[in-house]
């Protein structure tokens, strides 16, 4: 850390350390709350992102069979393979950009103009994920109830899908409201559920078809007026519902049928940010265990229930319910079978209400990383006086939502017609991006797409090529194929567009005005790239009072953003499991300075901005403190006696050599340590990395 001495007399006298001591105790510590990070396990990464993806099994084939025939399960099951090829592009783009997704990647490599756009695009996608999610587990819990009410005294099934999704959304609002932490463990103790309900249902299924006996759906596309779109009326609508031509067109258009399948992925890049360390390693463990249970889940069940459910009761009674149909149409008494299906349905609404706060998170996201660079009002951005959210942020995403579901009368086909645009669209961007970055940017990866191809010192990244390419040519036939969400997804991406350039030219306005009148306020730029942090005042320094619950303590003092070599070096070793990694600044006082502010400077803002921004890149918590002192040396050794601190971090000063700091440290903990018993080790590190270190 770099220090200056402020001190009146002799440094190396005790009056000196008296002195800071007394001052310092009657000024009150800031606690930079709205940082205090919490990161995730990969279970809990992975069961965010199955909230959704993983989800989709509740609906996916009453849709797709609805609009491409008995050979849905082929395509879906063919999709959940997919999926994983571009889950790992995503993994590549968030090994480049710990707060990457879609807008991020785009931004930096294909610039603003079609970031917006992408971006756009992607909103839709998070804002059709809440209402076809709870709509579909309002149609789930309106069929239980139904099926034990007599004929005449049957639940309007619609309305009150309506009614339930509304609730649903309500809940997850207030949910994410509170914070990231809390709803990843909601979303991990859903898939828990959800893998008990998985292996019941298979053992049955497979004993129903060792009793009954069942054959593999026939590999026969039937398209319909509807699931042509705008292609319906036209020459090649006509042959396609002939049948008579169902080579490479046909097959495009039917895996387009079954993209939706596929929704989810952009979370895992929302929420790389959050997972604990090792990050990348947990990254990939994360993102096999969403192959493993999105492809025996959605892709297994989807065959368990064109095999087992009768055709005609399938088509007729279950196109919304159909995993509740499954549960009804397996080997067992009735009343068994009953319960089968309310635990199916438990389940299923459980793990589709885990979708709706999914797509708050991403959307959330999202949105942050957009604000930062200017392109959403920064009035967005404001942090929860109590909880360090983007509230405002999450109030706007549940305003879509709940006027989507409003809108479209609980319609589950309607909305999963519209859901596709934003799903597949996004992925194109991603996709597309990726592959111009391999160019753009040769630096080597920590984590690459398969299948590279080096000719003439040139490497062609085959993998994301066939990759983009596959999302492409579906999109595109999308576009003519899906009239709901063509026009629905345009309309929306236009508006979200038109809102982001609104904020973009309001922000330079806002922009201009600073200019003129500033002075020592934050510029436009630093208010978008900065964090926004909550502050809290103590008097005292406590674990308690910062809150500091672990057992072990480490304490980093840093002054400088460009000075952070010790912070890494400490967030390498510190096992973040038993140990509090708390990073303080000193804001020095000189005699005849105005009171103490609780308001943090534009170079505070700036240094813990970079503090936040290693910690997220590394995957480990720390607390940030702002202390106030007339002596740095002091206020450092004292926290560290509050706090019982074992170990102190501290970068090379610019004024004092690495031995003269450890002097001055020796000095002051002579003073002020409370007995003989507490050790205390100060290490020092210079910009390469060497140190010293004393034990004391």
């Amino acid at each position: 850390m770099e220090t200056s001495s402020n001190r009146q007399g002799d440094p190396n006298s005790a009056d000196a350390s008296t002195s800071a001591r007394s001052s310092s105790s009657s000024v009150k510590v800031v606690v930079v709350t709205s940082v205090m990070l919490s990161f995730i396990s990969f279970w809990r990464a992975a069961a965010i992102v199955l909230s959704d993806l993983a989800s989709t099994a509740y609906y996916i084939g009453g849709i797709t069979e609805r609009a491409i025939g008995e050979a849905a399960p082929y395509f879906i099951f063919g999709v959940m393979i997919f999926a994983y090829a571009v889950r790992m592009v995503y993994m590549e783009s968030c090994s480049i950009f710990t707060r990457g997704g879609v807008y991020r990647v785009v931004r930096n490599t294909l610039g603003e103009n079609l970031a917006k756009i992408a971006v756009s695009a992607l909103m839709f996608d998070y804002v059709l994920t809440g209402p076809i999610s709870s709509v579909s587990a309002g149609q789930y819990i309106v069929g239980l109830v139904n099926s034990f009410l007599p004929d005449g005294g049957k639940l309007p099934v619609n309305l009150t899908a309506q009614l339930i999704a509304i609730l649903i959304v309500v809940y997850f609002w207030r949910l994410n409201t509170r914070g990231i932490t809390e709803s990843s463990g909601q979303a991990l103790r859903i898939m828990q559920i959800t893998g008990a309900m998985v292996l019941i249902m298979l053992v049955w299924c497979g004993l129903t078809i060792y009793l009954r006996g069942a054959e593999l759906p026939s590999f026969t596309i039937k398209f319909n007026e509807e699931s042509l779109g705008f292609l319906g009326h036209t020459k090649l609508g006509e042959t396609l519902l002939s049948g008579k031509l169902l080579g490479a067109i046909g097959l495009v258009i039917a895996l387009g049928h079954s993209m939706l399948a596929m929704s989810g992925e952009e979370s895992l890049a929302q929420v790389y940010r959050e997972i604990e360390a090792p990050k990348l390693q947990n990254l990939k463990r994360a993102a096999i265990t969403i192959l493993i249970f999105s492809v025996t889940f959605t892709g297994i069940f989807s065959f368990l229930a064109v095999m087992i459910i009768p055709d005609e009761v399938r088509v007729a009674q279950y196109a919304d319910n159909l995993l509740a149909g499954l549960a009804m149409n397996v080997v067992g008494p009735e009343p068994v079978r009953l319960a089968l299906q309310a635990f199916v349905v438990v389940v299923g609404f459980l793990i589709l209400s885990g979708a709706v706060n999914t797509s708050f998170i991403g959307a959330n996201g999202v949105l942050n990383r957009v604000a930062e660079d200017g392109i959403l009002a920064d009035w967005f951005r404001k942090p929860h006086d109590r909880f360090g959210t983007t509230y405002r942020m999450i109030n706007l995403i549940t305003f879509f939502q709940l006027t989507t579901i409003l809108i479209s009368r609980g319609d589950v086909y309607l909305l999963g017609e519209a859901y596709a645009f934003g799903v597949i669209w996004s992925f194109v961007f991603n996709a597309f991006a990726m592959l111009v970055l391999r160019f753009k940017d040769r630096s080597p990866r920590r984590f690459r797409v398969p299948m590279n191809l080096a000719l003439g010192g040139v490497e062609f990244p085959v993998g994301i090529l066939i990759v983009f390419l596959v999302l492409l040519t579906v999109a595109t036939a999308n576009l003519f194929t899906k009239s709901v969400a063509t026009m629905s997804g345009v309309a929306f991406t236009m508006f979200f567009l038109i809102l982001f350039s609104a904020s973009e030219k309001i922000n330079q306005r806002e922009k201009e005005k600073r200019k003129k009148a500033q002075r020592d306020a934050l510029s436009l730029e630093e208010l978008q790239s900065l964090e926004k942090f909550n502050q809290e005042n103590e008097i005292k320094i406590t674990p308690e009072s910062i809150g500091s619950e672990k057992p072990n303590r480490v304490l980093v003092a840093v002054k400088k953003a460009t000075n952070m070599e010790h912070f890494a070096k400490c967030l390498d070793v510190v096992d973040a499991e038993t140990t509090d990694v708390i990073v303080m600044t000193v804001r020095v006082i000189e005699k005849g300075d105005q009171p103490f502010s609780p308001e943090m400077t534009r170079e505070e803002r700036q240094l813990f901005t970079e503090v936040v921004n290693l910690a997220e890149e590394v995957g480990k918590p720390v607390i940030p403190l702002v202390v106030p002192s007339f002596n740095p040396f002091f206020s450092i050794v004292n926290t560290a006696k509050e706090l019982g601190v074992r170990e102190v971090y501290l970068g090379e000063s610019q004024r004092f050599s690495m031995e003269t700091e450890m002097e001055e440290l020796a000095m002051i903990w002579g003073y002020e340590r409370p007995n003989e018993q507490q050790k205390i080790m100060f290490r020092i590190f210079d910009s390469e990395s060497q140190k010293v270190e004393v034990e004391l």
